[in-house]
Order: structure tokens, then sequence, then C-alpha cells
């Protein structure tokens, strides 16, 4: 399917606070409880539609573990949006969003659109850090926010093409240069690319083998 617009997408946070399983529900609208941890980056690939274009949005979900962080720091360049994930049931997730928002900004363009997630709303009786909290933390830092769940899909939709929408605001607004690649945008390929809710997991770009674990 052709498409006007490609924007590359990189989701960052701690191990085990649900970045593949949100990945997997808004690729393939599907969870999965018991998912391996990531090892180095993995890929999906979406298109969805904004002001009446075809956009396909390429997203790559990084190894939460410090032992891979100097593999997942080359994915900050060239990404025009980024995920930041924290478990809204782990307030040290929260507490290490600081330092994933310093490396962030520190590896990537200036024009990266950042959505905050608070990831696992469906554990209200487990809630660690309030919403108002992670409101707070994204108003500070000039952030997008939401709360969302990958199990319910709660807000999964939302997340994903709320920062698809900012991010084509500001190339009609002019604020990003399409021409320039290094933005993370890619301007119409004429054919190719995944159909509306096509995954991409397994077929490239995964870096290494895999280990059991929780949903990461």
């Amino acid at each position: 399917m052709s498409y006007a617009y490609l924007f590359k997408y990189i989701i960052i946070g701690d191990t085990g606070v649900g970045k593949s399983c949100l990945l997997l529900q808004f690729t393939d609208k599907r969870f999965q409880p018991v998912h391996d941890l990531t090892i180095g980056v993995e890929f999906g690939a979406r298109m969805i539609s904004i002001a009446d274009k075809q956009i396909k949005l390429q997203i790559w979900d990084t190894a939460g573990q410090e032992s891979f962080r100097s593999i997942t720091r080359s994915y900050y360049r060239g990404a025009a949006g980024a995920l930041l994930v924290y478990d809204i049931t782990r307030r040290d997730t929260f507490k290490h969003l600081g330092r994933w928002l310093e490396e962030a900004r520190q590896h990537s363009q200036s024009n990266m659109v950042i959505m905050l997630i608070g990831n696992k709303n469906d554990l209200e009786h487990r809630r660690a850090v309030s919403t108002e909290e992670g409101k707070a933390f994204a108003d500070k830092h000039g952030l997008i926010f939401m709360e969302t769940s990958a199990k319910t899909a709660y807000n999964v939709e939302q997340a994903f093409i709320g920062t698809a929408e900012e991010i084509h605001g500001n190339i009609v607004s002019g604020k990003i240069d399409v021409s320039n690649e290094s933005y993370g945008i890619k301007v119409g390929m004429g054919a190719g690319g995944a159909s509306g809710g096509g995954v991409k997991l397994d077929s490239a770009a995964r870096s290494g083998a895999q280990q059991g674990g929780g949903c990461c």
C-alpha cells in the first residue's frame, strides 16, 4: 500500500513496563501476557490515516536492560517520535523517567515528539504512581501524556496515533522540514508497507536471541 509519509518511532523505558505488549496490541490487536524479554531491538509496522493521508508507522521496540543501551541509543537518531513508557504499578520505573528523557534528548533530533505513557492502568488496585504525577511530569518536560493498558487495549490506538498527529501537525506548520530525513520522516514511497494491522515483529531487525521473561 502506498503512503504519503513514513514516521519512525522508538519505544523506550525500563524492562517490564509493557513496551513490547503495547507494540503487539497496536500492530496485531492482541495481548500476549507472557512475552520474551526484548534483546536489542524489535520492529513493527502499521498503516494509519491522518487528514486523509496514509501514513506508515515504523516502530522500533528497544530493550530496557542497561547492557543493551549502547545498541538502542543508535535508534534515537532519525526518530520522528518516541513513546516513553513507565509502569503505574512500579514506582521505580517512574523514577527512572528523567534518565530516559535525558538520554532521548541527547541522542535524538530536537523536533522529536515524545509521548509519556503510564502503562498497565488495568491494575488500578496496584497503582503506585498517580495519574496526576504522570501528567505533572509530562507538563514539566513538554511531553504529551496518556495512560494505557496493553492488556485491555485502553488508549493504545490513541497513544500511537496521537503521536503521529502531533508529528503531522509539525509538518503542516513547517516546523519540520520533510526533505531532511534526519527528522525520521520519509515522503511518499509509491508502494510497499504494511496494511492496517500488519505486524512485522519477527521479520526484521531483531538483534540477538531471546530469553524468557515478563512482558517488556
